[in-house]
């Protein structure tokens, strides 16, 4: 009788160890075995908004068939209390990640930063849907602060000089920045760059900083190329202002008639009533016509001292002819503008 009793309590310890085994094959294979297929893939980045729940979350990462199976993420992601304690970010999903790595990376909030490169822009239009497309940032928030007067004198500028708060570079931003997180980075990079050495060349040639980004933002747009030629350009322009002679660059003209493709300024064109226009009007123009880059802004800080006041293309090389006197210019000019006739170049 007690050797039956004994095979029937090893029958069912047997039995509880099957079924705890089992439980425990089918626990590690909620938790710890891949849920995620990208497929060729080996990366993804997942983004969580700063006003979602955790459903949108879950909805989101089954929609986009991140995950294989959403109701063994969903088990795990409550396990692990997720469901209380969402975080916004952008964060980046492996191939065969497993529920518990996924959940652990999205409830520590490890997210990836987006390098974010500020070039080649001329408009307080085109930093906006730039910034919009990269962060989470909204983009008109971010254009009605550009054009805030009240808002950006904190900054100690107004909507016309703001553009030369950015200074381009390659920068790290977590993509859940606001519009104001933007703002308040962008000012700490300015802060950092205009050092005690470069305000103190801005203040020797009398100009602002303000003043000294405008005018580089011209020298950036008239030689894009060629750093070499820069301080040279910059030079030239100083000693048009020194003369009280106005600065006569066609890369405002382009600006202000709002296309950077033409290639041929007309006559007409210098007619254009912009306070852009420094063929009509003296002195630097109300703000920078695009981003310069650091080269043209140091360009003015260390120009060159010559005797030049004026500058034509050459044509099809991509630098100038320079020139002390207008009889001097007056040649150079018109062989630009034969070779220009030569090659059909109307506009």
């Amino acid at each position: 009788m007690a050797s039956k009793k004994g095979k029937f309590v090893l029958v069912i310890c047997f039995l509880l160890a099957m079924v705890l085994a089992g439980g425990g094959l089918w626990f590690y294979s909620l938790v710890y075995r891949s849920n995620v297929e990208l497929g060729e893939r080996h990366s993804e980045f997942f983004y969580i908004r700063s006003n979602w729940s955790y459903t949108d979350v879950l909805n989101d990462l089954a929609d986009k068939k991140f995950i294989k199976n959403r109701n063994s993420f969903d088990w795990v992601a409550r396990l692990k209390k997720y469901d209380k304690e969402v975080k916004p970010g952008r964060y980046r999903i492996l191939e065969n990640m497993s529920n518990s790595a996924l959940v652990n990376m999205l409830r520590r909030g490890d997210q990836e930063p987006v390098r974010f490169t500020l070039n080649a822009i001329h408009t307080k239009e085109q930093l906006a849907s730039r910034v919009g497309g990269k962060l989470e940032a909204d983009s008109v928030a971010l254009l009605n602060m550009l054009n805030n007067d009240a808002f950006l004198s904190k900054y100690g500028m107004n909507s016309n000089t703001i553009l030369s708060l950015f200074i381009p570079n390659t920068y790290q931003f977590n993509w859940t920045s606001s519009a104001e997180d933007f703002m308040e980075r962008m000012a700490k990079e300015y802060k950092k760059f205009w050092n005690e050495e470069r305000r103190l060349k801005a203040k020797t040639i009398g100009l602002s900083q303000t003043e000294v980004i405008i005018l580089a933002s011209i020298i950036q747009e008239e030689q894009s190329r060629y750093d070499d030629e820069k301080p040279v350009i910059a030079g030239l322009y100083l000693n048009r202002l020194r003369e009280q002679m106005p600065l006569q660059s066609d890369p405002t003209i382009r600006y202000a008639l709002g296309d950077y493709t033409v290639n041929r300024i007309l006559s007409e064109d210098l007619k254009i009533a912009s306070p852009y226009n420094t063929y009509l009007h003296k002195g630097l123009p109300p703000g920078p016509i695009c981003f310069p880059e650091v080269s043209s802004i140091d360009a003015v800080l260390n120009f060159r001292k010559t005797n030049y006041l004026y500058m034509c293309a050459e044509f099809g090389t991509g630098r100038h002819d320079f020139a002390s006197t207008f009889e001097q210019h007056k040649q150079n000019a018109q062989r630009y503008r034969d070779a220009l006739d030569k090659n059909g170049i109307k506009r």
